[in-house]
């Protein structure tokens, strides 16, 4: 992980101004394929003609400058997804900013990735991610307090606003690693209660 304050936001390089925070160095892949029209873990929907893109830690609605580092090219895009989990890549493109940085076809290139606006607190450590564990999902709060009562224990209530209305999530515990997570889901499950594991950042 890589969180580099640089001297100067106001030099011109290769016709952009200089980003004020560098967080990672690292590969870029893609993704498109299968996944247009389908929600994102942010919970819009996924479209591969949007400059969009998945980061593991980095908060949603965070934009970012991908600079590919052997040629300079760039793409601005926005986080809302979650990904990839392919061995050291740290982004995943959306077809169209893929497409913006020439990687179609390699597939995946080595980036810079700048900050532009933070959707969110950055985490200090970009690469330690969270997670919890979904058990319900609601249109109001009534029965969304009612399930977490009856459940008891690490749960809570969350409202989040989605496609124009509040939806109200029933999340259960924080957990450091997935497989924390799985095996407390499979706990659940054997008592009722069944869930999916969420990354929350």
């Amino acid at each position: 992980m890589i969180i580099t304050l640089l001297a100067s936001a106001s030099c011109e390089m290769g016709g952009r101004e200089d980003a004020d925070v560098v967080l990672q160095e690292g590969v870029a892949s893609w993704y498109g394929p299968g996944f247009h029209g389908r929600r994102t873990s942010s919970g819009e929907v996924y479209d591969a003609n949007d400059t969009t893109a998945a980061h593991r830690t980095l908060p949603f609605d965070t934009i970012v400058r991908v600079v590919d580092t052997e040629t300079d090219e760039y793409v601005t895009v926005r986080i809302n997804d979650r990904g990839p989990y392919v061995g050291d890549r740290i982004i995943d493109l959306s077809r169209a900013a893929a497409d913006a940085l020439g990687m179609l076809e390699s597939g995946t290139a080595h980036v810079r990735l700048e900050l532009v606006e933070a959707g969110g607190p950055i985490p200090d450590d970009l690469d330690q991610e969270r997670f919890t564990i979904q058990l319900g999902e609601y249109s109001g709060p009534l029965y969304a307090n009612r399930f977490a009562e009856e459940i008891g224990g690490n749960v809570r209530v969350d409202s989040v606003y989605m496609f124009g209305r509040s939806r109200f999530m029933v999340y259960y515990g924080y957990f450091e690693n997935i497989d924390s997570a799985r095996t407390e889901t499979r706990r659940l499950r054997e008592q009722g209660y069944r869930g999916f594991v969420k990354q929350i950042n």
